[in-house]
């Protein structure tokens, strides 16, 4: 048995968050106490120490980014960070006929986070440069000479080069993708829907009454609907995703089996679905299936039926024929990707396995789809993960209808979590339950994600074919 003494204890992420914390904060306390008057002034105004040592790009650098900060905080930021704790107090009125516009909630919102962000960056400038001026005294204490500026300049193309080149796209992905995920999530904690529309309207915070309106199952409760499109949701992904993979397998094997004729021709006719884009296809199919479609048309032209097929009034026969329209977009894909893989197969074992006796399903069973699934496994995952929020196909053939009289918040019998959530927000212009929505679609796809990819045999067995 190990000694108890021996046995290392599990670090927990809280820890070493706050372990960290407390070496930086130690790390700050000894450079002001251990630093010159250069480094001291630096506490306040950034750069001024690598400036004072002639370090002038780095230092110009410190000082230009707290300026441009600060006049933004302090400028134009804080009349906004002040309000967002209540999102407005005076609403829009009128006097004498004149409208006069108070506090518009949805810019003190967007201003307020976007000038906490601003906060939040100049704390971590101001950390960069309390730690340049420590690297400074440490290598002139140690006798060396500082890097010129223009060795800094040259630096940014050398050895900081992945800095230079990642900052922009880094700066554009937080304004562009991040901020509005994070306005998103806020948004989720309030009352702004159609009732609440800035600026003739405040609105303001909620805490978790919206989520608790999602799971609640009472008659004005999002609780039933949620459930019931979630669980389309999930049937949806599972079916749409395995069912064009095994048979995008099968007619990629079917069309790569010797003695088969004219292969480049069956191939080109499955790859024209791909030319076609499915804004155009989707709506035109959409239609055929339509009660005065062309297919309804003509199978009660013929006699087959007497009465119109309720392809997309029915919430199960629209649910089965999304899936089969959906088989016929995606094999064509997954047949051109699994021509590619079956050619990689090595032959020797085929031969070895029909030596052995075996059979065509089992050297499929035994060969053939442990190859394809190791190998395909990663994008098996961003299939599934791309159905749950596959938002072309259900609402471009029938828009996740039929409606219901039990389903709140104008959700169909066919829509995803995606299109309720884009129903809610363009129809009911109901921006709280969508951003509670948009949070769940964002949970669901990530617990999932995880846990198919845990279960892949890529991830599991790396070594499986090498």
């Amino acid at each position: 048995m190990a000694d108890a003494g021996t046995v290392k204890k599990k670090k927990s992420p809280a820890g070493d968050f706050f372990r960290v914390l407390g070496a930086d904060c130690v790390e700050i306390g000894t450079t002001f106490k251990e630093g010159d008057w250069k480094t001291r002034l630096s506490y306040l105004i950034f750069g001024f120490g690598p400036l004072a040592r002639g370090k002038v790009l780095i230092g110009a650098m410190f000082l230009a980014l707290e300026a441009v900060l600060c006049w933004f905080i302090f400028g134009f930021g804080l009349q906004y960070l002040s309000k967002l704790d209540t999102l407005g107090l005076v609403e829009t009125h009128k006097v004498n006929r004149k409208t006069v516009y108070g506090d518009n909630s949805f810019l003190i919102l967007l201003f307020g986070l976007l000038s906490l962000c601003a906060v939040i960056a100049l704390i971590f400038i101001w950390r960069m440069n309390v730690r340049e001026n420590r690297k400074e005294e440490l290598i002139l204490r140690s006798g060396k000479k500082l890097p010129s500026n223009g060795a800094d300049f040259s630096s940014l193309f050398d050895s900081n080069f992945d800095k230079t080149l990642l900052a922009l796209p880094v700066v554009g992905i937080f304004v562009f993708t991040v901020l509005p995920i994070i306005f998103m999530i806020c948004v989720a904690f309030t009352n702004y829907d159609a009732n609440h529309q800035a600026p003739s309207k405040l609105f303001t915070w909620v805490g978790l009454k919206n989520f608790a309106n999602l799971f609640s199952f009472s008659q004005d409760g999002f609780g039933s609907t949620f459930m019931t499109v979630l669980s389309w949701t999930l049937v949806w992904a599972f079916f749409a995703t395995f069912s064009c993979y095994f048979l995008g397998i099968a007619v990629a094997m079917l069309i790569n089996k010797k003695g088969i004729r004219f292969k480049k021709f069956w191939r080109t006719i499955l790859v024209m679905t791909i030319a076609v884009p499915q804004f155009v296809s989707l709506l035109y199919v959409g239609k055929l299936f339509a009660p005065d479609g062309l297919i309804n048309g003509s199978l009660l032209k013929w006699g087959i039926i007497k009465t119109a097929l309720p392809f997309w009034t029915n919430p199960m026969w629209a649910r089965v024929t999304i899936l089969i329209i959906n088989i016929w977009i995606g094999i064509p894909y997954m047949m051109l990707i699994a021509t590619g893989l079956l050619m990689n197969i090595p032959e020797d074992l085929y031969e070895s396995a029909r030596i052995d006796g075996a059979t065509p399903w089992q050297m499929f069973r035994s060969i053939t789809l442990p190859y394809m699934l190791f190998v395909t496994g990663p994008f098996l995952l961003t299939q599934f993960t791309g159905n749950l929020n596959n938002f072309n196909v259900i609402y471009l053939l029938n828009q996740g209808n039929p409606k219901s009289m039990g389903m709140v918040g104008g959700a169909g019998g066919t829509d995803l979590l995606v299109t309720w959530l884009y129903k809610m927000t363009i129809n009911d212009t109901n921006y709280r339950m969508a951003a509670v929505i948009g949070i769940m679609v964002f949970l669901v796809t990530a617990v999932v994600s995880l846990v198919v990819y845990q279960m892949l045999p890529s991830v599991r067995d790396e070594e499986g074919f090498q």
